[in-house]
């Protein structure tokens, strides 16, 4: 089976790559299952700007030639997926009996349960901007904060790769802390593919042979 694996669009958000991400769908390849692995959407109960509700309506599109399949994330709650073209909501997916995709909220530990910490790093954040600093993602400014980052990155990824081990999977595709890998552990290989919040964004190309992550500068010729 080939399919294309992306996560945390974060459409709505003024840090969305939304003409990367028109183009990336634009070019996709017809016979590639799309999967959007969670946090797509920003905030559900915003509307949307023109050029953002355009994308959306391009994915709408494409799912009435191709399948698209929507893996839940945490900022995608509260988004009602009825009658959104042909494409699938979950909140897990997988591809045969091997490959589990998960957006990986569900394997963090850490920040759903700190919700004190959570607000004062959001309110750090906001001051830093009205000092003049300029604003940046949320979780783009987390990675600042090196030691924690760290053990957030860990936390979901041990989460992630004992779930796949207790169901027999050898390899879990997951979003959610916005820093792309591909790395071993447990036996078990582990991919996140990053975020469309800053550049380069990532995707996984996966085939019958391989799994690969690639940043969007590569092109999809000979697919």
């Amino acid at each position: 089976m080939n399919a294309i694996i992306v996560s945390d669009l974060h459409i709505g958000s003024r840090y969305f790559l939304c003409q990367e991400f028109g183009r990336f769908l634009g070019n996709l390849p017809e016979n590639y299952e799309l999967i959007l692995n969670g946090d797509i959407i920003d905030n559900p109960y915003e509307k949307l700007k023109p050029s953002h509700q355009r994308i959306m309506d391009l994915i709408e599109q494409v799912s009435s030639k191709q399948k698209i399949v929507w893996v839940k994330g945490n900022h995608d709650n509260g988004y009602v997926s009825k009658g959104f073209g042909k494409v699938h909501f979950k909140r897990l997916h997988h591809i045969g009996d091997s490959l589990l995709i998960a957006h990986g909220d569900d394997f963090d530990g850490i920040m759903p349960r700190n919700r004190r910490f959570i607000k004062a790093f959001k309110m750090m954040h906001d001051l830093r901007v009205k000092l003049g600093a300029k604003p940046i993602h949320v979780a783009k400014y987390a990675k600042k904060w090196t030691p924690f980052y760290k053990v957030l990155r860990k936390n979901v990824m041990m989460n992630a790769v004992n779930c796949a081990i207790e169901n027999g999977y050898k390899s879990v595709i997951c979003g959610h802390t916005h820093y792309p890998e591909d790395r071993i552990f447990r036996g078990i290989r582990y991919i996140n593919t990053g975020a469309w919040t800053e550049s380069p964004a990532f995707y996984l190309l996966v085939t019958d042979y391989e799994m690969t992550l690639k940043t969007i500068d590569d092109s999809f010729t000979g697919l």
